[in-house]
């Protein structure tokens, strides 16, 4: 296994941020007295906001417009003012890739001043070269284009990178870029389609680290 750069996404992988959305979107359902359809809300997981708007807009027709604005008011809220709590084994992965030359950069349908402001408390930002968003793409995951956007960025060859994800958009998109993938799956396990990628799943960071280490010691 050759690889030259790594690439991350980040809300469910890099920061435990799903369980926080989710809540908070239940919590707005509620104020506006409108059913949480979860099977729909974790549906929408590693896609951008047009992706979401149009799998909401189905669920949920005119009424979507005053959730979404409660969502959006009560999330915000929170993430741009205080810290979400990383994952296990992230730091330790981010070290190590750091401390052997490995390039490393955030693929995150997050719009960009959202995502930078979630890395900087977080503390994270500095680990990464560049930062490719949801909002710099007309085809969101699980299109490969931020995946190829992200590797463009760091001046690496898609095939030579490392993609990081937890949910089966992003897993779709990662592999469809031609990427040498990781599957850390949060809130959704991998669907049966998914599997079949061929890709490597496993259950937190930390054996991500061991089993990098394993092939770098080969």
């Amino acid at each position: 296994m050759t690889y030259h750069a790594a690439i991350f996404d980040m809300d469910g992988l890099l920061l435990d941020t799903e369980r926080l959305c989710m809540r908070i979107f239940q919590q707005a359902c509620d104020t506006q007295r409108l059913p949480f359809h979860k099977e729909v809300y974790l549906s929408i997981i590693g896609r951008n906001a047009a992706g979401i708007e149009r799998i909401f807009r189905q669920a949920y027709g005119d009424d979507l417009d005053r959730l979404h604005e409660e969502w959006r008011c009560r999330y915000h809220a929170v993430v741009e003012h205080q810290p979400i709590p990383v994952k296990p084994g992230v730091i330790d992965l981010l070290e190590w890739l750091r401390a052997n030359g490995i390039s490393m950069a955030v693929a995150t349908s997050t719009a960009k001043v959202v995502a930078r402001k979630k890395l900087s408390l977080a503390g994270l930002d500095h680990y990464f070269d560049s930062l490719a968003t949801g909002c710099e793409v007309s085809r969101g995951k699980p299109d490969p284009e931020i995946y190829r956007l992200a590797a463009s960025r760091l001046n690496v060859a898609p095939a030579k990178c490392l993609a990081f994800e937890d949910s089966n958009n992003g897993v779709h998109a990662a592999v469809a870029a031609d990427m040498i993938t990781y599957q850390i799956p949060d809130l959704v396990d991998p669907s049966d389609e998914v599997i079949a990628l061929g890709h490597t799943v496993l259950p937190s960071m930390v054996q991500v680290l061991e089993d990098l280490k394993r092939w770098r010691s080969q």
